[in-house]
Formats: C-alpha cells, structure tokens, sequence
C-alpha cells in the first residue's frame, strides 16, 4: 500500500475517534461544510430519527466496509487468523450480552487488529471495532480489555456516527447564521470589531456544542460498556484499572496514549464508573482469564515489530515473563517463544518450545491451581504445529504429517475458520488437490465472504492447471475486498483461458453483468453520499435486485456455488436461456 493510502485511512480512523473533523470544519466559516461521511466520528451522540435521516444503518455498513477494504490493504493490517478469531470469539461474546447492539440490519461484528506501538482502539461506522497491537500486550487480564471492547460496542450500538451527522449539521447553520448577522451588524454601522465578534461567537457556540456532544457520547459508551462487561461475567474493577494505568502512563511520559487522546478521560468519568461498581449488585461469578487470551498476547508481542531489534525485546519479555510464578503466563511465554523461533527460521527450536507449553497446561498430580479454566488452548497449539510443520523447507513427510493433524484438529473444533483454512493449506502443500478443492468448494458455498478461501482455491486450481476456473476464483477473492474492477480483468483473463468451457463463459457473462451493475449501483451510491453531505436532495439507493448495496445477492452469491458444480451451472443456463 502507498504511503498516500496508508496516511488516508489513518487520518480517517483518528478522525473517527477524535471528532476532530467537525472542530475544523466549524473553525473556517467561509468554507461549506465538507463532506462528513468521508471523516465520520463516531462519539458524537443524539437519539432519533435524525440519525435515520442523515445515516441509514444499510449506509453506514456499507461505508464501514469500504473503510474496512483500505484497512485491509495496509501493510499494517494484522491479518493474524488466531488474533483475529479470539477477537472476534471474545467481540461476540460481548455483543450477544449488549442487547440491540446489531440493529434492524442484525448485522455482524467484525473485531480486528492492527499494528501500533500507541495504546488505541476504536469503532467504524457499521460495527467495525480495531484494536492496537500495543493495547493487547497492555491489558494485564481480559476484564480489562473487555472494558475497551464494550466501550466500543457501546459506540456502535448507541450509533454515535449517524448520530453526529445530525448535530453537525445544525452546528453547521450556526456559523452561517453568524456570518449573516455579522454582515447585518456592519451595514447597521456597527464597525468591523462588532461583525468580527458576532462571527466568532457563532463558531465558539458551534465548537461548544460539538465538545459537549463528545463528552456525552463517552459517558453513554462508558454506560452501555460497564452494562455489558456486567452482564458478560467480566470483573467491572478491570475498567478502571486499565483507565487508571493509562493515566499513569500520561504521568511517567508526559504524552497521553492514543486512546485517551480519542477518547478523553476525566476524573469524572473514572468516578462515575467507581460508582457504578459500589451501586451494583455483586456478580455472583467473574470469568477467569481464558489462556487463549494471553496466547494471543504473545503472538501480538512477537507480531508488532518484526525488527531485530522487536524480536530482542520480545524475546527479553518471555524470558522474564517463564520467571513469573503464574501457569498461564509460563505457558504463554513459552509459546511465545515458538512462535518467535518460527519467525526467525528456527523450526527445531520452535517445536520444542511448543512441546513444553503444551506440557505445562497439563495437570501435575497432586497440585490444585485457580488458574486453571476450562479453556486448554488446544486450537491456538494445534494451528501453531501446523505452522511449523508448512514452514518452508520442511520435508515431504513433514507435510503429510501437517495434513494429518490439521484433519484431526478440524474435525474437533468445526467451527474454527482458522484450523478450516489452514487444513486447506495443508492439503494443498501435501500434493491433496483434488481433496483440497473438494473442501475449499464445499467452504466457500457455507462462508461466502471469506476472501481467503477463494484465494486458496484459485491457488488449488493453478496447481491442477484450471486456469479458467482460477481466475474465476480470484475474481470473486477481489469482489470480496471492494476491488471490483480487477475482478472484471479477472473474468476476462477467465474467458481467454484455453480451458474455459461453454458452462464457465455462462457464468462468466452472468457474473460480469452483476458487477457491472455493481459499479453503476456504487457510483450513484457515492453521488447520493457526496450529496447527503452537501445538504442536497438524495434518493433511495438499491441495487439492482431490489436489496441494498452490500446486502444483495450481487455480494453474498458469485462463484461459491458455481465452480465445479455442474447443477448450479445447468440452472444459470436455464436462466439465461428464460431471459
């Protein structure tokens, strides 16, 4: 990714969670208002159907996704598959306890990571919620990075973007009032000072008003926050000791971490939630640290620099933290050690550490220990044997045997997408490709909006020389990540292939058509945005097939259930021949 884009989503995201888009935009009266929905912030708040007006929950989803598309293809982007499923495992959790939180569109939460030494994390419109690398090594226990996660759901769920939209729009008339007033003022003989005042009193009442919003957005995040950590089984303490310790880091550097920055933390707030504490009734359970949670930690230590230097200091960290007389952070840091070793090339080393923090979740006769919990950490160990076992130049045997154990560890935890995947990297690095696109095809007609999977079944059907169908495949991988047009190159590249056959150029032409009217549709979608935001009449925005960009059958169908199934083939054609 460009540095261009890189600084584009960055300075989005931290206009998303400083609100500092309206402050400016307030600041320069001459200027019209710019277009919000390109900066949207999300901790201004103001109930209604306002929020309806200004930002539809099918809008705002749908601009989430196109942030999220850039996010993606930021070098930074921490696409980590046991980081992103315990976030999204841990995210879930707390959303089923935040009651209302998916909105009429019951649309799903995606948590993710990127890399940042600044403590940070914040919510996109459509309830995307990013975490800072650095804010999973801080937290010391998952209360408190469930305080974090639900003062974000709080956010989305409270919609605090759409709902900012509304309230910047009439701070909007404030200045413009003030400039009309202040023109009257000086026809009326009032001089050049007595307009000058009238002007900046507008401003200074708009830019109030805006502060006012983003303290009351963070007091009802805070709210919803405590109300659903409660209600999940999480120790509420955790909110403020991890606020507390972030003051202590303002104290020791002088500088305030990101988080706190975006999201301001007043002595009003921390006693606000220290009262809520007092006044609610004890929980009859806390929920014990997952020991996932802190594999997750080790793997976000090693990930977030990957420097000589990083890898030092990370190395520095384990070693202090096997001294620590607590099993999980013993185990953790052993862990963590395997996976920096398979990082650094040194497979041998990489195993043996893993062994011994397999060892060490073992019960030993005769000890009792509260640290130990129901969780075991078996699908974080299985996925990082795989990995060193598909490490680049492991022998044959060695890939067999990954294929081996990625089919057991599939088979006993089903519902993992990252031992599903990885079982398919198995397959394909063990000569399996018939087997692997057997799977891959039977994955992508249940998890339609998982771009890797077509990824990997395109890679599947290069080795097998399907060149057609491969392109075929990656064409759907780009519709998924929003990059349209190279999915249309993709499916001519299809249609050239000497492979291609009279079923695939169906297809084809049917798919080309959807993303054509596709592109029409999103290029009226972004006119009608560009217009929201300019104050101008819009209109209703659909698609095509009568549904909602991003919620139509254009995204959710595609080749998942085409490729190499002939019925479904023989029904497209039966359709194109109706038409």
């Amino acid at each position: 990714m460009t540095t261009s884009r890189r600084l584009r989503w960055r300075s989005l995201v931290s206009a998303i969670c400083l609100g500092a888009t309206a402050t400016l935009a307030l600041a320069a009266p001459t200027v019209p208002a710019t277009p919000v929905l390109r900066t949207p912030d999300a901790t201004l708040p103001t109930l209604g159907d306002a929020a309806r007006a200004d930002l539809s929950p099918v809008i705002e989803r749908k601009l989430g996704e196109e942030i999220m598309n850039d996010i993606r293809r930021d070098r930074d982007y921490l696409d980590d598959d046991a980081i992103v499923e315990y976030l999204n495992n841990f995210g879930e959790n707390l959303v089923s306890f935040a009651p209302g939180a998916r909105g009429e569109t019951n649309a799903d939460f995606f948590f993710f990571a990127v890399r940042d030494p600044m403590i940070n994390a914040f919510a996109l419109p459509g309830g995307f919620i990013g975490v800072h690398s650095q804010l999973l090594i801080a937290a010391q226990n998952e209360s408190e990075l469930a305080s974090v996660l639900s003062h974000e759901i709080g956010h989305v769920q409270q919609r605090h973007i759409a709902r900012m939209l509304g309230q910047q729009k009439q701070d909007a008339l404030l200045p413009l009032a003030a400039l009309i007033l202040a023109a009257l003022v000086g026809k009326a003989g009032g001089g050049a000072d007595a307009a000058m005042g009238v002007v900046m009193g507008g401003q200074g009442l708009a830019i109030q008003r805006q502060l006012n919003f983003s303290r009351d957005a963070e007091r009802e995040a805070d709210r919803v926050g405590f109300q659903t950590m409660r209600a999940a089984g999480y120790d509420t303490s955790g909110m403020v000791s991890f606020f507390k310790r972030l003051q202590g880091t303002t104290r020791l550097y002088g500088e305030a971490p990101a988080w706190l920055s975006s999201h301001p933390l007043t002595g009003e707030r921390i006693a606000d939630i220290q009262n809520r504490i007092r006044e609610a009734p004890k929980p009859g359970h806390i929920r014990p640290d997952s020991i996932e949670f802190h594999l997750v930690r080790a793997r976000a230590r090693v990930l977030q620099d990957p420097s000589a230097k990083g890898y030092d200091d990370s190395k520095g960290a384990f070693e202090t933290q096997l001294r620590q007389d607590n099993t999980q952070q013993q185990t953790a840091a052993m862990y963590g050690l395997s996976f920096l070793a398979l990082k650094q090339g040194d497979l041998k080393l990489a195993q043996s550490w893993l062994d011994k923090a397999k060892a060490s979740m073992k019960p030993r006769p005769g000890v009792l220990s509260a640290e130990r919990t129901s969780s075991d950490g078996a699908a974080m160990f299985a996925s990082l044997g795989t990995e060193i076992k598909l490490a680049p130049g492991q022998p044959p045997e060695v890939l067999a045997q990954a294929a081996q154990e990625a089919e057991q560890a599939h088979q006993k935890f089903p519902l993992s997408r990252m031992l599903a995947r990885q079982y398919a990297d198995a397959m394909i690095a063990s000569g399996k490709l018939d087997q692997a696109a057997t799977f891959l095809r039977d994955q992508v007609q249940q998890y339609r909006e998982e771009p890797k999977l077509y990824d990997q079944l395109a890679k599947t059907y290069a080795a097998q020389g399907k060149i057609a169908l491969q392109h075929m495949a990656l064409a759907e991988s780009y519709v998924l990540t929003g990059a349209v047009p190279a999915a249309v190159d993709q499916l001519n590249m299809a249609r050239k292939a000497q492979d291609v056959s009279f079923y695939d150029q169906a297809v084809i032409d049917a798919r080309e058509r959807e993303l054509q009217q596709r592109q029409k549709d999103e290029k009226k979608e972004k006119k009608d945005r560009d217009n929201l935001a300019e104050g101008k009449p819009t209109f209703k925005i659909e698609s095509s097939s009568g549904s909602a960009p991003g919620f139509g059958n254009d995204t959710r169908s595609g080749f998942g259930d085409d490729i190499g199934s002939m019925s479904t083939l023989e029904r497209k054609m039966q359709q194109r021949r109706s038409q």
